[in-house]
């Protein structure tokens, strides 16, 4: 098992989950994070640091394994994110909508840090 990111960090981006990853396994995009799946420990301590709970087990993945499959191929691509940044200045708007993915998701780079 490994821990992913979901449609509700899109736009959100809080970061909290960063600072508690003892194994800096997250990486940064635009207007989301992705987990490395091959990196992650399974120690669960980001699940809950998230405040939007945008962060599951992967055994809470689609069928499909949609999202496992986001976090692997960006984090491959953006750059690994090992300090809490400042998160989007309008995320209040966007914290309770759904689907936002498909509207919102950015596959730009972050900054890293």
């Amino acid at each position: 098992m490994t821990y992913i990111v979901t449609d509700a960090c899109v736009k959100c981006k809080f970061m909290d989950c960063v600072e508690v990853c003892p194994v800096d396994c997250f990486y940064e995009g635009e207007n989301f994070l992705a987990i490395n799946p091959d990196e992650c420990i399974d120690c669960g301590v980001c699940e809950p640091e998230c405040p939007v709970d945008a962060i599951k087990p992967d055994t809470e993945d689609d069928a499909d394994g949609k999202w496992l499959k986001i976090n692997a191929d960006y984090a491959k691509a953006w750059p690994n994110i090992t300090v809490k940044g400042t998160p989007p200045a309008d995320r209040a708007e966007f914290e309770r909508e759904t689907g936002k993915f498909e509207k919102y998701f950015d596959p730009a780079p972050g900054k890293g840090a």
